[in-house]
């Protein structure tokens, strides 16, 4: 996710998630956290790389399974009973809750959010959002972190918490909600990237 804090903005505060969404626009960096709004920051090229190789990846292979939608930043998914609007970097929507969606935001939460974070992210992205989306029952979550090349997968068990896991010995990480989908570790940290037509090869969609 890109850098973001609190900060004060031309409108009252604290604010409603309507107001919210009227007081901001498309080309507004923004999240929408307890009535109060975090002013987020430009990516930088190895996170948008990277933002841009999985929705081309993971966007070409939904269409053509007509799985559900890839929504890519910036989009908001506003949560409860976090009470929380937030941009996670890319969002699947499963055909089934395509309902959810609304012209500038997805009313409850995408069946998968990913965040590649930045240094000032880290903490906030593998914290504050992953008990927010946690308790917001978002299914599968996963944290790219291009710096340390680290990767983390959560899967949300029957309890209703988080379990991490792991890829494969192949170093391969299998999705749970987008069917058939799997990521190698090694081509999120290859420079340049792979070529979206190859990893498609791969993937049996070409």
């Amino acid at each position: 996710m890109r850098t973001s804090q609190l900060v004060a903005v031309d409108c009252p505060q604290p604010m409603t998630y309507e107001e919210f969404l009227d007081w901001c626009d498309e080309d507004t960096l923004a999240e929408w956290v307890d009535g109060y709004v975090l002013m987020t920051s430009p990516a930088s090229e190895p996170h948008q790389g990277l933002v841009d190789f999985l929705v081309k990846t993971l966007g070409i292979y939904v269409e053509q399974r007509d799985l559900g939608r890839i929504i890519s930043a910036p989009f908001q998914m506003k949560l409860v009973p976090a009470r929380s609007g937030r941009e996670p970097d890319i969002l699947f929507i499963a055909q089934e809750h395509v309902h959810r969606l609304k012209h500038t935001y997805l009313d409850g939460p995408a069946d998968l959010a990913i965040e590649v974070v930045s240094p000032e992210s880290r903490l906030r992205d593998r914290g504050e959002k992953l008990a927010e989306y946690e308790v917001s029952g978002i299914p599968e979550y996963w944290i790219f972190d291009p710096d340390e090349q680290r990767s983390d997968y959560y899967l949300l068990a029957p309890d209703g918490r988080y379990e991490r896991k792991r890829p494969d010995n192949q170093g391969i990480y299998r999705s749970a909600v987008v069917p058939g989908f799997w990521l190698k570790e090694e081509w999120l940290w290859r420079d340049p990237l792979p070529k979206a037509l190859a990893v498609l090869h791969e993937l049996g969609i070409l």
